[in-house]
């Protein structure tokens, strides 16, 4: 175990644990997993979740900096809710942090999301030579307050000149961020994600019987849902209808899936148009979520352009990666969809496809590379991930 000596004691400087704040939100939670994976420290975690009242108000009124969390212990099958276990907050964690750090090392904390903001600065600040901070997604200010920030390229769209152009004079002082990035901003294209290649061979693994038998190619069809920079309707949905059909031809297996976000009104739609034809399953909701399992055998994907995370996920496998919905996107997820098409990454789908052909691409390795640039800066430090 990494040591050294100070003031006649041995104290570890190797990293064997992390705490991991969530926010409830599959999107935020799976990148800072995806990331302790990256870093070697997957069933040495454990995730504290952030709580707030949902709804109106509550959606947008920041978390004060008093709110507690509650902790959750990982497992390498699943997460999962407990309301028998007791409370914690940052003042407890950090307390921990110095407790235990003699013996045990520094903490790594990964943090993501909006709400998780206070409560991840509040243990850097209560316990800063006992803890490693990282945030993932861009805190809007005071970067200073994290060991490292990781972040996607477009949340630094406001300083390009063509935002600059779209932003009155008057409101430009409230857009964010205001600066370029420091030395302690790592920026990466897309989302940080669960789906390396040791979960996709585990997956591929479980999901043989299912999937391998399927006539090829194998198309994965991901609908997310409309959001405030990408809103679409019913008439998406029709309009995904038309294509699909034109391209069916070429399909040995179509399989769709639905997200939680997903509409009523555009899921309504692909299950009339598909619940009879033998080429296609679309998966109820039931029994285990065939995603990663998807990733891992489908020979194509479609997939809305509102998910970030799910053309993350996808582009990182090197498969084709048809988006649909792209015109919808505005603002810095139109240019997180113009980053993707630039690097050949994805195509537009217009329905005159044919899905056995395929093309390269370099796939994104978001993860990885975040996880270089986190043990880049432990060493800046003199710490280190210790895996035995």
């Amino acid at each position: 175990m990494a040591e050294m000596f100070q003031g006649g004691v041995h104290r570890a400087t190797g990293i064997r644990r992390a705490v991991v704040i969530g926010n409830g939100f599959a999107g935020a939670e799976n990148q800072s997993i995806g990331l302790v994976r990256a870093l070697g420290l997957w069933g040495r975690q454990s995730l504290y979740r952030v709580r707030r009242p949902r709804g109106g108000i509550n959606d947008w009124l920041p978390l004060p900096l008093h709110k507690k969390v509650v902790p959750l212990h990982l497992s390498s099958e699943k997460l999962g809710l407990s309301s028998d276990i007791p409370e914690a907050d940052a003042k407890q964690i950090a307390e921990m942090a110095r407790r235990t750090f003699d013996k045990d090392g520094p903490l790594l904390v990964v943090a993501s999301g909006r709400d998780t903001i206070p409560v991840s600065s509040a243990i850097k600040q209560l316990a800063p030579e006992n803890v490693f901070l990282v945030q993932i997604q861009h805190p809007r200010s005071h970067v200073d307050r994290f060991d490292l920030v990781i972040a996607p390229r477009h949340d630094y769209y406001p300083l390009t000149p063509h935002a600059q152009k779209q932003i009155p004079w008057l409101l430009r002082r409230w857009i964010t961020p205001r600066e370029p990035p420091g030395k302690n901003v790592f920026l990466t294209v897309g989302a940080l994600h669960q789906a390396d290649f040791a979960a996709l061979k585990s997956a591929a693994s479980a999901w043989h019987a299912e999937l391998t038998p399927l006539p090829k190619p194998l198309l994965v069809v991901n609908i997310g849902g409309p959001s405030r920079n990408c809103s679409y309707d019913a008439d998406l949905a029709k309009h995904l209808v038309a294509m699909l059909q034109n391209v069916l031809w070429s399909c040995g297996s179509v399989r769709i899936s639905f997200s939680r976000r997903t509409p009523e009104q555009v899921s309504r739609v692909l299950r009339k148009e598909f619940s009879t034809n033998p080429k296609v399953y679309i998966w109820d909701g039931e029994g285990c979520n065939p995603h990663m399992g998807h990733l891992a055998c489908a020979d194509a994907f479609v997939i809305t352009a509102d998910s970030v995370s799910m053309l993350s996920e996808a582009c990182s496998t090197g498969k084709p990666v048809y988006v649909i919905g792209a015109e919808h996107c505005t603002w810095k997820f139109a240019d997180f969809q113009k980053s993707l098409r630039e690097r050949g990454a994805v195509r537009p789908l217009t329905g005159k496809e044919d899905m056995s052909q395929r093309w390269s691409y370099t796939p994104l390795d978001d993860t990885a590379e975040a996880a270089r640039r986190v043990n880049k800066a432990l060493a800046e430090r003199g710490w280190s991930i210790q895996l035995t």
